[in-house]
């Protein structure tokens, strides 16, 4: 990890839960299938007990990502802040650190909810290095529904964060049991 002046960040990265694929209906709109609305608050508690719940949240404006944000918010005794952001749904990574990097220098921690396969690739991109040594090939395999990785870095403001700066401190795939 490449050591910059500047407050402890962590960038929050979490794949919208499971969706489903109803007929006629677009993309954009599609909701959680019953195993993501199992996950989406499996992925809130995760956070919680994780100790890495935003000051911001940035939420595509999906349906299934939508969702999956009030789902998990929803198990944390105040949900943050959130701003919806349509520049989030079909991004890739270069665009995804864009929005990132537009974030108040005052948020110590950033959510960002979206999609794969831009999330992953932002992952890969910022990621130098890994705590667990199999973590970043993982994610180069497979980035799960509702998986999260946890991004952790040093820098003045979120302008600073750019490929390779950052340390994958944690990646995780919760579930929700069935009924």
């Amino acid at each position: 990890m490449i050591e910059r002046a500047g407050a402890l960040r962590r960038l929050v990265v979490l794949r919208h839960a499971k969706s489903a694929w109803p007929e006629d209906v677009p993309d954009h709109d599609r909701p959680l299938a019953p195993r993501g609305l199992r996950d989406a608050p499996a992925a809130g508690r995760a956070l919680a007990d994780g100790d890495v719940l935003p000051g911001l949240a940035l939420c595509s404006t999906a349906t299934r990502a939508r969702r999956t944000w009030e789902l998990a918010s929803a198990q944390w005794g105040t949900p943050s802040p959130v701003r919806l952001d349509g520049r989030l749904y079909g991004a890739d990574a270069p665009e995804l650190l864009d929005v990132v990097q537009e974030t108040s220098a005052g948020v110590g921690t950033l959510l960002l909810v979206g999609h794969s396969p831009g999330l992953a690739d932002l992952v890969l991109a910022l990621a130098g290095d890994s705590l667990d040594d199999g973590a970043l090939d993982r994610v180069r395999t497979k980035f799960p529904t509702s998986a999260i990785a946890v991004l952790a870095w040093r820098g003045p403001d979120w302008r600073a964060l750019l490929p390779g700066t950052a340390l994958l401190t944690s990646l995780l795939v919760p579930r929700g049991r069935r009924p």
